[in-house]
């Protein structure tokens, strides 16, 4: 996404419009994190396309449920793109959270197509999303995902996790080693996410 943003300038983009969003929230449970990925979004920072990946009356029916009444700033929004050679890979990741998820609304369908698009970004996923610490994700899935997140106990990043839930219902496993304490590749799954 775009980094031209110098820090200072961006955060206090980023806090402007997350105030603003958070005066217009109606007290939902994820208003926190929606009102940060938004920010964060329409900012330029993250990885996550305009409408955090939503269809357009999604998007529309999501701000009013949260957001009713706040003004944003459309210049900042980037146009979705979509790479149709990774699609397989978003249907089976929204498929998976799908079954998940807790809320058999249209909120939980939301929340699972929001991180399906954070996915697709190439840094960690919290960051991708545009979420301001791992903490907010592992929030926005013990509160959305609630007994997929109960399965990563280890606190495995949530991108490899997601990705290896992939795996284990395929009935791939393609780890070297017996077991994730003795791999060579252990701080890469489960190191700091600075």
């Amino acid at each position: 996404m775009q980094t031209a943003l110098n820090m200072t300038e961006g955060r206090s983009q980023v806090q402007e419009i997350y105030d603003r969003l958070i005066q217009n929230s109606h007290g939902l449970r994820n208003d926190h994190l929606l009102a940060s990925m938004l920010a964060s979004q329409l900012a330029g920072v993250g990885a996550m396309p305009s409408r955090l990946g939503l269809m357009p009356d999604a998007y529309e029916v999501m701000m009013q449920l949260h957001f009713s009444g706040a003004e944003l700033p459309h210049s900042y929004m980037a146009d979705m793109t979509m790479e149709t050679d990774r699609l397989p890979e978003q249907d089976e990741l929204r498929m998976l959270l799908l079954s998940h998820r807790n809320d058999p609304s249209a909120e939980g369908e939301w929340m699972a197509q929001i991180v399906v698009m954070g996915c697709m970004g190439g840094d960690h996923l919290w960051q991708d999303l545009g979420l301001w610490s791992r903490k907010d994700l592992s929030q926005l899935m013990q509160e959305n995902f609630t007994a997929l997140a109960a399965k990563n106990d280890r606190d495995m990043k949530w991108k490899k996790f997601l990705y290896k839930q992939l795996c284990i219902a395929e009935g791939i496993y393609v780890c070297r080693s017996p077991s994730c304490e003795v791999c060579p590749d252990y701080a890469a799954c489960f190191g700091p996410e600075d």
